[in-house]
């Protein structure tokens, strides 16, 4: 039976989109919302308290598993494991394909369990060189970084592959598979409209960077390349092997490689403040989710669309699309509309590894938005205003629109 109203569920989504647009914390805002929606919703205090704890709960195992993600991001990210393996990419394809090195830089490293924001950041001083040295426009160079994050984030055991995994309980593994073709659709839609701004004089960089130390790329891809064999054991090989140990494991196999234990420490406790902002995150999604779900909201809203002629499978990715819109987060909108659409999906007649390869797909189109911090954190990193950093919304957006037409016409025809 449901606790709280349509009306409820309303107010809470409202006023946590309000919030999250104010400024206010992803986190406290989804909070905040979720408890003021169910008591408008008709629930008691306690009741509005036990459906968020419930839905947070929801979330323990995601959030448990994206604690285990950090312990390979950390050791990426500090160790310049990932500065080294974008280098010998874009090394690798030559200056004649240079702005497809870096698309293709982009997803590999995210695919490999980088946060792509951190992804963006860690190839942006290698692409700002070759932008410099080929007269390349900072608008091609982001463009290609930015399409390049969003084709790899789909097949990433990052924290949005393990939000959608876990909610409609698929194998992670299954999941980033599902990816791959609609990743390689975007990859090649980012590297066209790339290419539209490769040559333009009033968006040049001036700006040289200094090159740092990094470790041999041959050691450097041992931690992920480990990682993705032992989650991918399954489909292979028969076996199981959780990504809560998969991860951590390929870390650790990767930290001796590059004879890096004596900073063990240093790639943990990195790892962990990345991850924190995002387990807050997801708490603050489950009590959202958690009265969201128990009101008939996501049933209403299945009728009615499915009334007005769409398709389940297209109601998949326009509720991932939508929730990473209000929430600039791939991770949050995934998460959201995972939990709160996922049943309703699957009693429509979508396979569970459809629904979450679709609203997975769909969180992609619309999650660069301004009032996120990824909108920010990338301008940032090709020193770019915000004005400036406005002009390649359309094209981000077209890109996330490849990627879940052809997750979406892929399930719907093909699977």
């Amino acid at each position: 039976m449901d606790k709280v109203s349509i009306f409820g569920a309303i107010v809470a989504f409202l006023l946590a989109v309000v919030l999250i647009l104010r400024n206010v914390p992803v986190g406290y805002g989804m909070m905040c919302g979720a408890f003021i929606g169910a008591l408008f919703g008709g629930a008691s205090v306690d009741e509005a308290v036990h459906l968020m704890m419930d839905g947070a709960k929801e979330m323990t195992p995601s959030v448990l598993r994206v604690l285990a993600a950090g312990v390979l991001a950390g050791v990426l990210m500090q160790s310049g494991a990932a500065a080294a393996i974008a280098e010998k990419l874009v090394r690798t394809c030559g200056e004649k394909y240079a702005l497809f090195s870096l698309c293709f830089a982009a997803m590999v490293l995210t695919a490999c369990g980088v946060f792509v924001d951190v992804a963006i950041m860690t190839i942006a001083p290698v692409a700002l060189a070759l932008a410099h040295r080929l007269h390349m426009s900072r608008f091609a160079i982001l463009l290609a970084l930015i399409g390049g994050g969003k084709a790899g984030n789909i097949i990433s055991p990052n924290p949005n592959t393990i939000a959608a995994a876990e909610a409609f309980y698929v194998p992670l593994s299954s999941l980033m598979m599902a990816g791959i073709v609609p990743a390689v659709v975007g990859l090649f839609v980012t590297y066209q409209l790339s290419k539209r701004w490769r040559i333009d004089a009033k968006h040049m960089t001036d700006i040289e960077t200094v090159e740092k130390e990094t470790p041999p790329w041959q050691k450097a891809i041992v931690a992920p390349s480990v990682a993705i064999v032992l989650l991918l054991s399954r489909p292979i090989l028969g076996v199981s092997i959780d990504p809560f140990i998969a991860l951590p494991a390929g870390a650790l196999i990767g930290v001796m490689a590059m004879n890096k234990m004596s900073e063990l420490n240093v790639f943990l406790r990195v790892g962990m403040e990345k991850m924190s902002g995002v387990v807050f995150m997801l708490v603050g999604t489950g009590t959202l989710a958690g009265v969201i779900a128990n009101s008939p909201l996501h049933r209403t809203l299945m009728h009615t669309l499915e009334s007005f002629g769409f398709s389940p499978y297209v109601i998949a990715p326009i509720a991932g699309a939508l929730l990473s819109g209000v929430t600039a987060s791939t991770t949050a909108g995934t998460a959201i509309a995972s939990r709160v659409f996922g049943e309703a999906l699957i009693e429509a007649g979508v396979s569970s590894l459809a629904g979450a390869a679709m609203v997975h797909a769909g969180a992609t189109v619309l999650d660069h938005l301004p009032h996120g911090s990824f909108f920010h954190i990338t301008a940032a990193s090709v020193h770019m205003s915000t004005k400036e950093r406005l002009t390649l919304l359309p094209y981000e957006t077209l890109i996330g629109i490849a990627i879940a037409t052809t997750s979406t016409i892929l399930f719907y025809i093909f699977l």
